[in-house]
């Protein structure tokens, strides 16, 4: 799995970050009428093809599926809702997210490409119900997780990566330290960079 793991909230930041050298991006729309929602995601899908990189749909994996993305990111409150045998046949692989370890553990019975953790730090893009998860408990859940990749997300920062790294996590999410960036080209760059050691 790759090390950095990009997360755009519009295609149009997609269309900005990827040609830096991503590899893997999560499209997270919120608040949208459904055909613009189908309309980013299609626009990424081939971006994505064209640059090499690997696209996620966070949430919309009904929109997924018909567009064929081969890849859909889902929290807890979606897992309810989503047809998983569908997912498998059409050879949609799903990341999920995780909080505590009865979620881990749902989680992980359902097979899935990876599972996140977070927030690993304080956020400051989103009012979390859970404190941060801290570093003893991204290696607790690699420990869990075993083959599966774990993913670490919230309040990551490049400087933050080299722990983050040893504590056990495969890949770090990052949202909001790129979203505010003065220059997102040139810190997504830095992230890039930080990953690839």
């Amino acid at each position: 799995m790759e090390k950095f793991y990009l997360i755009v909230g519009h295609v149009a930041r997609l269309e900005l970050l990827i040609p830096q050298g991503v590899k893997l991006v999560q499209l997270r729309i919120k608040n949208q009428p459904p055909a613009e929602v189908r309309r980013q995601i299609a626009r990424a899908r081939d971006l994505c093809a064209v640059h090499g990189t690997q696209l996620v749909v966070n949430d919309y994996w009904q929109a997924a599926l018909d567009l064929r993305c081969g890849y859909v990111h889902l929290g807890q409150e979606d897992m309810d809702q989503v047809d998983f045998a569908a997912l498998r046949r059409a050879g949609v692989q799903f990341g999920l997210s995780t909080h505590d370890e009865n979620e881990l553990e749902r989680a992980l019975s359902l097979d899935p490409a990876y599972v996140a953790l977070g927030p690993v730090y304080p956020t400051l893009l989103k009012e979390m119900k859970w404190a941060p998860q801290g570093l003893d408990r991204v290696t607790r859940w690699k420990a869990m997780a075993g083959e599966t990749p774990l993913v670490a997300i919230g309040g990551l920062t490049p400087e933050r990566l080299p722990d983050v790294f040893a504590a056990g996590a495969d890949s770090a999410a990052v949202v909001t330290d790129i979203q505010r960036a003065p220059d997102p080209e040139a810190r997504t760059r830095r992230w890039l960079a930080a990953c690839d050691f």
